[in-house]
């Protein structure tokens, strides 16, 4: 039986919770695959030295650090988390233009047309609410402005080698377990439209891992904890699953892939009406 994804209610989650899930979102951020993905989506984006930008969802700040970075732009972060936005401020404390706000992304505390590009990175299929959130999104982006969403195409989770491979079972509890909606992506287009975006691309980028698998990895390891949490594992079998992945990353063996989606779109009249 699945629980509810600890992201969705992130404030309510009690702060070891918090602290282990802002460990997972710094190393993948630190993943050279996923900062070449990073890097590939915000490339589509045409906006002018300085330009302000709003990360929803910021969790520990690293995309809103490579924004200030790498693209010089102006960046306000908000997450649900006192504790996500506690860690982002200290690691992101050396950078001028860069700030944190606790917040819910689907009703900000922040000003109509204050900016030239949104961005939800992996965060957006953790929104019970997602047409809230984007409604918010186009209200507070300048006319024309810039949305860019990156999110997992979750249902492609794998890190199975075969039939019935059982650590597939841990993945997909992981699935079932932390990510709200895993089919957002498969509904984007539509819904952008119906709440006044145009969608100027939808792109597919593939993530494996197969040497020195760290972020799959934890996906095995929490849907272990899942799993032996609601009994449907032994504590002994659920180790011993554990220890079997890491038996195939040291051999050679260990396979794991997730299709991300990045769509970028751009600010269009308002449309009444509801999402997918």
């Amino acid at each position: 039986m699945a629980m509810s994804d600890p992201y969705a209610t992130i404030a309510d989650a009690d702060a070891s919770m918090q602290q282990r899930l802002s460990d997972v979102l710094e190393l993948r951020a630190s993943d050279a695959q996923q900062q070449a993905m990073l890097r590939a989506y915000l490339s589509e984006i045409e906006l002018p030295h300085g330009a302000r930008a709003l990360e929803i969802g910021c969790g520990t700040g690293a995309i809103s650090r490579t924004l200030v970075e790498s693209l010089k732009f102006e960046v306000t972060g908000v997450d649900l988390s006192p504790v996500f936005v506690a860690r982002a401020q200290e690691l992101g404390k050396h950078l001028p233009g860069l700030t944190f706000l606790q917040g819910d992304g689907r009703s900000l505390t922040l000003n109509d047309a204050s900016f030239d590009l949104v961005v939800f990175h992996t965060t957006l299929c953790h929104i019970p609410d997602p047409v809230a959130a984007l409604r918010e999104a186009h209200r507070v982006l300048r006319p024309d402005g810039w949305l860019a969403i990156f999110d997992g195409d979750y249902p492609t989770t794998t890190v199975a080698v075969s039939d019935f491979d059982p650590l597939q079972t841990l993945v997909s509890a992981m699935v079932a377990n932390f990510v709200h909606n895993p089919w957002l992506t498969r509904r984007l287009s539509r819904t952008l439209a119906s709440v006044g975006f145009q969608v100027r691309s939808l792109r597919s980028h593939g993530y494996t891992q197969t040497v020195e698998p760290t972020y799959m990895l934890t996906l095995v390891d929490r849907g272990a904890d899942v799993l032996s949490g609601s009994g449907s594992l032994t504590p002994d079998a659920a180790d011993a699953l554990r220890k079997e992945a890491r038996r195939r990353a040291q051999a050679g063996e260990f396979f794991g892939h997730i299709s991300f989606v990045s769509v970028i779109a751009r600010k269009s009249k308002p449309i009444s009406g509801g999402g997918s």
